[in-house]
């Protein structure tokens, strides 16, 4: 274990102790990646922390997959369902087996993927992979079983729905896509997650389709046999049939006008100002979506003349962070702010605009710019420290790009970004027929308005 001088030496180092942006390499972990035949993809990483597992399971499928009208929501709906078991294993006697050998799992969703995480210990590999590829090729369940799971969907939308960030988020995407399915949530249309129970029948037609070797990496971490874990896999997954149906994912139209909408909150709640512009898809090739990294802490982050202001100076807003998320089509970028006085929503709103503003006509001091690279860079170097953690961030970038070697390149385009790289981007995003502002307060009124 490193000593906590060492790890403030790593910090005091520059960049070029990792090696030059062409040959340095921020994930350092050595793996195996393999494709069987059936178009499984398989990620091995023998980690070197001992005795513990993680098994990552993504499924490139989320809310963007859910192309047909009336029918969204079913890929969340399948994290729920994938733990009603099977015949070999229904429900019971898998949770039984997992508790038995101590191993923790759960499952998440977003809009570009499904991933299903188990953690246990190194001896109970083949026990893992076994019980995960059963329920990924042999899920069973009953109408009724389905009608119960989505009234179960439908009470987690209800208490969703009960959290201001949530709402905002569902108005937001709602407002700013017209076309791509990145209109509705993860959850869904509430229209469509009523009339769920009515579609058992396009369920099973959904997991047919998705739930197939081709959409599917395995991830498995930890202290393992890479030849051991490639056999196991083969054993167990290598049977498992191709699919044939790829999604017709529409493509959103240009924006052509700033959006607005507010939402009144039917409940006493801080205020919130929310703003957004349409941003660029991930790449670990073009500079785009890494310039939006790179703003999102140089502009709004803890340590940003913005967040000084009003957070801390002014004390106008008790809550202040960004959403720049990776997708795999383009998204929205913004920037939320929860404003003690619902007086002040108008001034909070423009300074966040004037910020932006400042983006478009100004480049980025040339240090600030280079510490936020390095702070980005050391925190995700040293954020690898268990194998948990390592499956984890693996498993969500296989999800955008079914390469480990995405870390690298993208951390070479962090490497390389400028200032006028910086700007650049700024002037080619954050445009008035881009933005998308959202307010929330205890009222009807808009920003605060008298």
């Amino acid at each position: 274990m490193m000593r906590h001088w060492t790890w403030l030496l790593l910090l005091l180092l520059p960049l070029s102790a990792f090696g030059s942006a062409k040959d340095s390499k921020i994930f350092p972990y050595k793996y195996v990646k393999k494709t069987l035949p059936n178009g499984l993809t398989v990620v091995a990483v023998p980690t070197g922390f001992p005795d513990i597992v993680a098994c990552y399971i993504v499924v490139r499928t989320g809310s963007r997959n859910e192309v047909e009208p009336g029918k969204s929501g079913f890929a969340h709906f399948f994290e729920h369902m994938m733990f009603r078991g099977t015949e070999k294993f229904p429900s019971e006697k898998y949770d039984a087996i997992l508790k038995n050998i101590g191993a923790d799992n759960n499952a998440n969703t977003s809009d570009d993927r499904t991933i299903y995480h188990t953690t246990f210990s190194r001896e109970d590999l083949e026990t893992v992979l076994m019980l995960e590829a059963d329920r990924f090729q042999n899920l069973k369940y009953s109408k009724a079983d389905f009608q119960t799971e989505a009234k179960a969907v439908l009470g987690e939308y209800n208490k969703n729905a009960a959290n201001p960030i949530r709402k905002i988020i569902e108005v937001m995407r709602d407002a700013a896509f017209q076309k791509h399915t990145y209109k509705h949530t993860t959850m869904g249309f509430l229209r469509d997650i009523e009339d769920m129970p009515n579609q058992y029948e396009y369920s099973l037609k959904f997991f047919d389709r998705y739930y197939r070797p081709e959409y599917t990496t395995i991830v498995v971490a930890g202290d393992i046999d890479t030849g051991q874990v490639m056999q196991l896999v083969k054993k167990y997954w290598g049977r498992w049939q191709r699919g044939s149906y790829a999604p017709d994912i529409p493509k959103e139209p240009p924006q052509t006008q700033p959006i607005r909408k507010h939402v009144a909150w039917p409940n006493p709640t801080l205020p919130w100002v929310v703003v957004g512009y349409k941003g660029p898809a991930f790449s670990d090739e073009k500079k785009d979506m890494a310039a939006m990294d790179i703003i999102s802490q140089i502009a709004f982050g803890e340590a940003s003349p913005l967040y000084r202001k009003l957070v801390i100076e002014e004390q106008k807003v008790d809550q202040f962070f960004t959403w720049f998320p990776d997708r795999k089509d383009p998204y929205i970028n913004s920037v939320f702010a929860r404003v003690k006085n619902p007086k002040d929503m108008p001034y909070v709103e423009n300074e966040i605009l004037k910020t932006f503003e400042q983006l478009r006509n100004e480049k980025v001091d040339a240090k600030r710019l280079e510490a936020v690279k390095s702070n980005l860079k050391y925190s995700f170097a040293l954020s690898m420290d268990n194998s948990e953690t390592i499956a984890n961030i693996l498993a969500n970038y296989l999800a955008l790009k079914n390469d480990p070697e995405v870390i690298n390149r993208l951390y070479r385009v962090y490497d390389s970004l400028t200032p006028e790289d910086i700007q650049q981007m700024a002037q080619k995003y954050f445009t008035e027929n881009n933005r998308i502002i959202v307010t929330l307060s205890h009222d009807a009124k808009k920003g605060g308005e008298q």
